[in-house]
């Protein structure tokens, strides 16, 4: 892959994309028919010290590759960028593209909760993104919050300001993640077979002796067996079944446990080093905190 063109402010951003000055230089909003790049311009690969929060209306072909996988870049309508991600564009143009694009900062939010909530939204961090649908209804709400980000922007600034830049950012936030929670329970076919795959996986590795050989498999290594980043692994599942994908690993790790209790002589300890715990005092502590009895107390409930 080419080295990334780093964009390190969202000055540099617009003077990049033909853009006039931005008007606060943490925050900026603007439309992709605003965009006048240069004809011998070519977007390969970027990487930005800031937010990047994109509508996309039209675009006619292209892809667009965040971490190690594709965006669904022709179809979808909202994509979500972290800071110092890689975004990979192939045979993009920008003026067939309708939308708008919002750039934010970090240091914009110092002094606000939402400098710390933000890391909360999975949606920033997927190396397998799935993007944003939107109803119109959905659409028309979001497209109300950017008019007052815009607006407040382009206001002259007062003490009420970025109070209220900060407030519709953090209303914008928690809209897109109530309407990926819808989009992830409206998907139900798709994140069913994702929970099947889920299930087949874990029995196969607890099946095949590689608890012993490898240890307990980390959510990381589950994601990637099933080609999804970590978060959006375990933001689908928190949504269809209620539990991370921790709570999966560690579900079957019980299931496993109450098995070899109640079916074999091997001591506490053998079983925990059977199951891939290197202390046998770690297995005790989750296998209590998850039944509220010793393993040593399930064991005695079956004699």
């Amino acid at each position: 892959m080419k080295t990334p063109e780093k964009v390190s402010s969202i000055s540099a951003l617009h003077q990049f994309l033909g853009l006039k000055k931005p008007s606060n230089p943490l925050i900026s909003v603007f439309n992709f028919d605003d965009v006048k790049l240069k004809p011998e311009t070519i977007l390969s690969a970027v990487t930005t010290d800031f937010y990047v929060v994109t509508l996309k209306k039209d675009c006619a072909g292209g892809k667009c590759r965040y971490g190690q996988q594709y965006y669904d870049f022709d179809e979808g309508i909202m994509y979500f960028i972290a800071p110092h991600q890689v975004l990979q564009f192939e045979d993009i143009l920008l003026d067939e593209v309708k939308g708008f694009v919002l750039v934010v900062h970090p240091d914009f939010f110092h002094g606000y909760p939402l400098a710390s909530k933000v890391k909360d939204y999975g949606f920033f961090s997927y190396t397998a993104n799935e993007a944003l649908y939107l109803s119109e209804k959905e659409e028309k709400s979001i497209m109300d919050i950017i008019d007052n980000v815009e607006q407040e922007i382009e206001a002259n600034m007062d003490s009420f300001t970025q109070d209220l830049l900060v407030y519709n950012l953090d209303l914008l936030l928690k809209y897109c993640d109530r309407f990926y929670n819808r989009q992830f329970l409206t998907r139900k076919k798709v994140n069913n077979d994702l929970l099947s795959k889920l299930e087949n996986l874990l029995n196969n590795y607890f099946r095949n002796d590689e608890l012993v050989l490898n240890g307990i498999p980390t959510v990381h290594f589950i994601a990637e067996q099933l080609s999804l980043s970590a978060n959006y692994l375990s933001d689908m599942l928190r949504v269809q079944t209620g539990q991370t994908t921790q709570q999966h690993i560690q579900n079957k790790l019980i299931e496993k446990a109450k098995e070899l209790l109640s079916t074999t002589e091997m001591s506490v300890s053998e079983i925990a080093y059977q199951l891939g715990f290197e202390h046998p005092q770690s297995f005790h502590r989750l296998f209590k905190n998850r039944t509220s009895v010793s393993p040593l107390e399930f064991r005695a409930s079956f004699n």
